[in-house]
């Protein structure tokens, strides 16, 4: 029976799955993105949410609280200052996991967990995927059968600005 059952146990002891997410909170702050299988990514979103809300006031408590669950200087500082500066308008949702497969060894899931807000091919913030007046740029199928009134408009529109000029 599952009652009672919040989270994910992870085949873990209680010790031991606390500190394989707190080394892979510590990873993710200093790389921003690693690879790992879905149902840690999953563990490690509901772990690490919290903290990054708790970085996004930067007191002297929440860097103590935080401190209490990662336990590494250059993570909280990582943390505290290029990552809470970017999250801080965002109201929640700091992270994004993104399934990649199966692992070949053993056929598990994997998936990629990123902070959403350091990666510029999904946020657009780079100037990839918009065009110059700033909107974003559709790509459409063309119909197949091509016939019907709309192409022979479209012909004709043609026609008549190559006898125009």
């Amino acid at each position: 029976m599952r009652h009672g059952k919040k989270f994910n146990h992870l085949g873990r002891k209680a010790a031991h799955r606390k500190a394989l997410l707190r080394n892979l909170a510590i990873s993710l702050i200093e790389h921003k993105r690693i690879d790992t299988t879905l149902a840690k990514a999953k563990a490690l979103r509901r772990f690490i949410e919290p903290l990054v809300t708790k970085a996004k006031s930067n007191t002297t408590h929440s860097r103590r609280v935080v401190f209490s669950y990662l336990q590494n200087k250059e993570a909280i500082k990582e943390l505290f200052g290029t990552i809470a500066e970017k999250v801080g308008d965002r109201p929640g949702g700091y992270v994004r996991v993104i399934r990649t497969g199966f692992r070949l060894g053993d056929g598990a899931a994997t998936a990629m967990i990123e902070f959403v807000d350091f990666n510029e091919v999904y946020s657009g913030k780079s100037g990839s995927g918009e065009s110059e007046k700033g909107g974003k740029r559709r790509r459409r199928r063309r119909r197949k059968g091509g016939g019907g009134e709309a192409a022979t408009t479209a012909a004709t529109t043609t026609a008549v600005a190559d006898e125009e000029e």
